[in-house]
């Protein structure tokens, strides 16, 4: 069964995406931003190995943005909280193990995808954890149905990774590598810092 990887994306509009990170950059600034970061990132994790799709908002202009590569597949967010999305996003991709991440995680790299899609071999759900308590990748085996996932998740606090575990009712998880994406100015001077390091 083939791998999909679902990448999450808006529109780059002015005070649309990364408002936090706009308060202090503009918000020009923080849409220019997120525009050439998740550029950068979709040509970074094409791979043989999966098959990548996006997850576009708004619905209808992102289905019909020229941003993005016109040659990946695109379907609608739709409506809901992150979770209500990105369950929607997981229940349209065909049968096989799918992991979805946001687009403002800069440090993410192939190595990294291919660690969470091999530990669906062990796990019926893998996470990438965030610092902040949050996380950067969910992914599921898809054997079955979780029924419940994403159900009561606090959403942008540092309980969302637990309660996200705790949906899945104690299915077996799998936990990879822990990055940062970015919400604040404070999050780009870390990620760049390591970068320098890993150099």
């Amino acid at each position: 069964m083939r791998r999909t990887l679902v990448v999450m994306v808006k529109e780059p509009h002015p005070g649309r995406v990364k408002t936090r990170l706009g308060r202090d950059l503009g918000m020009v600034g923080a849409a220019w931003w997120f525009r050439h970061q998740t550029g950068a990132l979709l040509r970074r994790l094409r791979d043989p190995r999966w098959d990548l799709v996006l997850a576009v908002s708004p619905d209808v202009e992102g289905l019909s943005s020229r941003v993005w590569p016109a040659d990946l597949p695109r379907l609608a967010q739709g409506r809901g909280d992150l979770g209500d999305r990105m369950g929607a996003a997981m229940d349209a991709m065909p049968a096989g193990p799918v992991c979805v991440i946001g687009a403002d995680i800069p440090g993410v790299t192939r190595a990294h995808v291919a660690r969470a899609f091999a530990a669906l071999g062990g796990a019926e759900a893998v996470f990438g954890p965030a610092p902040d308590g949050g996380y950067w990748l969910v992914g599921l085996k898809r054997m079955r149905r979780h029924a419940g996932l994403f159900d009561g998740v606090r959403w942008s606090t540092e309980h969302a990774l637990a309660d996200s575990v705790a949906s899945l009712r104690g299915a077996r998880v799998a936990y990879v590598d822990t990055l940062r994406d970015v919400d604040t100015v404070a999050d780009l001077g870390v990620v760049n810092i390591y970068a320098k390091m890993k150099q």
